[in-house]
């Protein structure tokens, strides 16, 4: 058993490989800001070679690796009374923070409400989202087909309709609904206010019967799905600047009982939990977990673990990964239709505290503890309880190969239907060749490696393009590393206004008609996303390239060193 679950947690659920080949870096030469960085190079696969300057580029170090220092935490919760009803008149002098037992100073106080679309606007798409409510809160409702029972998924889709059912036609926040299986994650409807648009998509999916659930021999599988299925929702919805309530509808992952494994692990299956911890609370989701079992637990179908630990697991449990990013567990109760809307009240209901902590710079190896309180007597406030220190992006080895969870986060990009949108990119492909592409990576989006000042700073472009059938099957992907050099007289900290462009080449294949790019930053982990047709002169452009930025910029709430 423990084999089979570290080997699921760390395989790449995808039937393809892709080796990246690296491409020369551009010169050092001057660039006005409101230019691209182009590569001297041709971007055809060539071996990996130094930059086209007198020393090459040093590997990443503390002195020339881009530090994500700590300047604020944000604190997204809800207040609730003594019988559990959201309160939402509080001011910003009735809240006090401590972290690990020491008094904080809340910089920025939001009230809920703040931030949803106005209502002359209607939100159809992530694009829509991105362009007219860069910072509305938004829900993600996902349905786990992977580690629940036929009939209590079923129940699950009524108890969903009936709670949609009774709202207006255009709801307040906007909601994606997505549905994931073993073989299959599928956003069933993009982000929209249509009540109708979801209703018809939950009509038109239908749900085969899990009969993987039935044999022990699944279970690392479906552990690896939750964690996956949480990492991959967290990475693609990082652009967004709003809160995201998410509202996890099944079983989360199978029981595991930590006494039959051992050490080293316990300690990789830790690493895991704290990595999705990080990547959840780093884009700003609450996850909220409602069993659709209803009051009673068959062991004989869910396990003898799942009735003597806790419905969603043994050791770690689903449900600590719900509070520990501020949400709620909610099981034992069969109207499944008033937990849905309680927790989409939650969402709606956010007050938001920002503050910079005291000791930025302390043990990194320590979970820090988060405590809210609240004047007000009988006011509980519901917020994420602390936080590890932020793991640093997976990045290429020396070799310029990918390992495995660059891979997963990868594969995961490209072969989903999601828009990611933390990368602000556009892609054009030639008058003359449908297979050559022109790719300009906005500023916004890319992270420049700190230096010392003596030597010039420098960007890495990881570029997955994966071209598919006219039967939506994955072919044969392709993938290159970019780098670029910025003048030696850039700034040697801070952000760089200098967006890159260059030109990508893709093998033919005459059964391809189109083509998912991915482009992600190195020094940030940030991934954007744009499907094109292999049509000449098409263009496309991931949902967040025209983005402008909010006021308040987007901090990482934890410190680390990449």
């Amino acid at each position: 058993m423990r084999r089979l679950i570290l080997r699921a947690i760390f395989f790449v659920p995808f039937a393809f490989s892709l080796c990246l080949h690296a491409q020369q870096p551009a010169s050092g030469t001057t660039t006005p800001p409101d230019a691209a960085i182009a590569p001297t190079a041709s971007p055809a696969p060539v071996e990996r070679s130094a930059p086209q300057q007198a020393a090459p580029l040093p590997p990443p170090t503390a002195a020339n690796t881009i530090t994500r220092n700590v300047s604020l935490v944000v604190l997204d919760g809800v207040a609730l009374d003594q019988k559990g009803n959201v309160v939402t008149d509080l001011k910003r002098e009735d809240f006090h923070v401590t972290e690990d037992d020491q008094p904080q100073n809340i910089r920025n106080f939001e009230i809920p409400g703040r931030f949803n679309p106005a209502p002359d606007v209607t939100i159809d798409s992530t694009a829509d989202l991105d362009r007219l409510a860069p910072r509305a809160p938004v829900n993600i409702i996902l349905l786990d087909e992977f580690n629940t029972r036929f009939e209590d998924m079923a129940f699950a889709r009524y108890s969903l309709k009936k709670w949609l059912e009774k709202q207006p036609d255009k709801l307040e926040t906007p909601t994606m609904l997505i549905a994931v299986d073993l073989e299959h994650f599928a956003v069933l409807r993009d982000y929209t206010q249509s009540k109708d648009e979801i209703l018809q998509a939950l009509d038109h999916h239908f749900v085969a019967n899990p009969w993987r659930n039935n044999s022990n021999s699944w279970a690392a599988e479906r552990y690896s799905t939750a964690f996956i299925s949480l990492r991959r929702v967290a990475e693609a919805a990082n652009g967004h600047f709003g809160h995201k309530n998410m509202i996890w509808i099944g079983r989360g992952f199978p029981t595991l009982n930590l006494i039959n494994v051992n050490m080293d692990a316990q300690t990789q299956i830790h690493n895991q939990v704290q990595l999705t911890v990080d990547e959840l609370r780093d884009a700003r989701i609450t996850l909220y977990t409602i069993d659709p079992a209803g009051l009673m637990v068959d062991p004989g179908v869910y396990g003898w673990d799942a009735q003597l630990y806790a419905p969603f697991g043994g050791e770690p449990t689903f449900e600590a990964l719900s509070r520990a990013t501020g949400g709620r567990n909610i099981h034992g109760r069969n109207d499944v239709d008033a937990q849905i809307g309680s927790a989409i009240r939650d969402g709606s209901s956010l007050f938001t505290l920002t503050y910079t902590p005291t000791n930025p710079f302390g043990d990194r190896e320590k979970f820090r503890r988060i405590k809210v309180t609240v004047d007000r007597p009988g006011i509980t406030f519901v917020t994420r309880q602390g936080y590890y220190p932020a793991i640093r992006p997976a990045r290429l080895a020396p070799d310029g190969h990918a390992g495995g969870r660059l891979m997963t986060e990868l594969a995961s990009a490209a072969s989903s239907n999601m828009d990611y949108d933390a990368v602000g990119f556009t892609v054009t492909s030639s008058p003359t060749d449908a297979n050559e592409f022109r790719i300009r990576v906005e500023s916004k989006g890319l992270a420049y490696y700190f230096t010392d000042g003596s030597k010039p700073r420098y960007t890495r472009v990881i570029v997955m393009a994966t071209p598919f059938d006219k039967k939506n099957k994955v072919l044969k992907p392709d993938g290159r590393t970019y780098t670029f050099v910025a003048p030696i007289t850039a700034s040697p900290t801070g952000h760089l206004n200098l967006p890159v462009a260059f030109v990508y080449k893709l093998p033919p294949d005459p059964k391809a008609v189109r083509v998912r790019f991915v482009v992600r930053v190195e020094a940030s982990g940030h991934m954007g996303t744009a499907d094109i047709p292999l049509t000449p002169g098409a263009t496309a452009s991931s949902s967040s390239a025209e983005l402008t930025p909010p006021a308040t910029p987007k901090a990482s709430p934890a410190p680390a060193s990449n």
